[in-house]
């Protein structure tokens, strides 16, 4: 594996905390990652999540379209985003990577932080933008900015587009493998953890397709019900951190504690949460058949091995949570308009495509589907950079 083409960390002159960029690798002189904050966050996790990004931009490569894959970034900072002070942090933080997000790094929420907080951030900082370093590429930049604030204001039934298209490609992952096996969608139980943008929309998408959802974790525990839960009462109960009022509850739903969730009797767990939320020790507890990662990496290494050994297939996070990166360049540079179900038709197609594609290559080797992503990814970095190279060619 290559070095990162950037690693910085930084700290905080007021508070001593310490952020991190990491730049995987540019296309056009542009690369792509999501900001997140939250306690324990390390420039070890920053890179894994950069070299993450640049694999999805590489997946959802089309030489067809007009959106034109960019190269891996993230960027993270080491607080609780319900501290006082995380709001101050945040903005020092950009202030400090501005020349950077001028110039080659796209970003946008990830875990932590809401689309909301960062666009008001940037303003405040003085960015035009938190993708403005993609604005040059555009035919049209005026037309493509209008679009995505036009999708941004999109809401269905109270949640916005935004934070829906991510569900909806989990989802269509959980949903292609079920169908390769055969599997009914009526009477599949899912759990999931994690209740914030990515685990509420998918647990809508879930259980409209018609599966069951019968466990959710969050930070104060895990809510229950074999029956199933009534996800959209949770959904309208939620706070801005995702977790679930429990006055909401209804009379058969039980609160167990936060790690009942692996060992819930399901067909499907989904982590939507944290990163390196099942490891060797939690491994041993799951009963499910698929492990869809909506997470930036909740399965460590030596427990996907172990998981797999037994005949557990896990969705990997390169895939399975792509949707919401390949939404916003979908609609900014124009394979799409400013339109919800338009958005949902492509995010389907595109992600049961992608799905398809990696669990038939891993069949065919023989190897987990995390292994033929990267292998599918690792055959199309070097077609991207033939043909658009690392610089941005004025």
């Amino acid at each position: 594996m290559t070095s990162p083409f950037l690693s910085l960390t930084w700290t905080d002159h007021l508070t001593g905390r310490q952020g991190f960029l990491v730049v995987d690798r540019l296309v056009r002189g542009v690369c792509s990652g999501g900001l997140r904050m939250r306690p324990g966050c390390t420039l070890e996790e920053v890179t894994g999540l950069a070299r993450g990004m640049s694999l999805k931009e590489a997946l959802h490569y089309d030489p067809e379209a007009r959106y034109v894959p960019l190269g891996g970034a993230k960027g993270g900072i080491d607080c609780d985003p319900r501290d006082p002070q995380a709001y101050g942090l945040l903005v020092r933080y950009l202030r400090a990577m501005r020349p950077y997000v001028e110039s080659c790094w796209t970003t946008g929420e990830d875990l932590g932080l809401t689309q909301e907080l960062v666009d008001r951030a940037v303003a405040e900082v003085g960015l035009v933008s938190c993708v403005q370093a993609v604005h040059p590429l555009l035919d049209d930049e005026d037309a493509a900015r209008a679009r995505l604030a036009a999708a941004f204001a999109v809401e269905v039934d109270g949640i916005g587009l935004d934070e829906l298209v991510g569900g909806c490609g989990v989802a269509e992952s959980v949903l292609t493998a079920l169908d390769r096996a055969k599997v009914a969608h009526a009477g599949t139980r899912v759990a999931l953890q994690g209740f914030g943008t990515m685990g509420g929309a998918t647990a809508r998408f879930l259980t409209r397709a018609g599966l069951t959802v019968v466990a959710v974790a969050d930070v104060k525990g895990t809510v229950a019900n074999p029956a199933g839960l009534d996800v959209e009462s949770l959904l309208a109960a939620r706070d801005a951190h995702g977790a679930v009022d429990r006055g909401a509850l209804r009379p058969g739903d039980r609160e167990l504690p936060d790690d009942a969730w692996l060992s819930t009797e399901a067909e499907v767990l989904v982590p939507a949460a944290v990163s390196y939320a099942i490891g060797v020790e939690e491994q041993g507890r799951i009963r499910a058949r698929w492990i869809a990662e909506a997470a930036n990496m909740p399965v460590v290494a030596e427990a996907e091995a172990l998981l797999h050994a037994r005949g557990v297939s896990v969705l990997p996070d390169v895939v399975v949570n792509s949707g919401t990166n390949a939404w916003w360049w979908w609609t900014l540079f124009g394979d799409i308009g400013a339109d919800a179900e338009e958005a949902f038709a492509h995010t389907r197609r595109s992600m049961r495509s992608l799905v398809e594609r990696v669990l038939t290559r891993a069949e065919a080797d023989g190897t987990t589907p995390r292994a033929a992503a990267h292998a599918i990814a690792r055959q199309r970095l070097p077609v991207i950079t033939d043909r658009f190279g690392t610089h941005r060619r004025d």
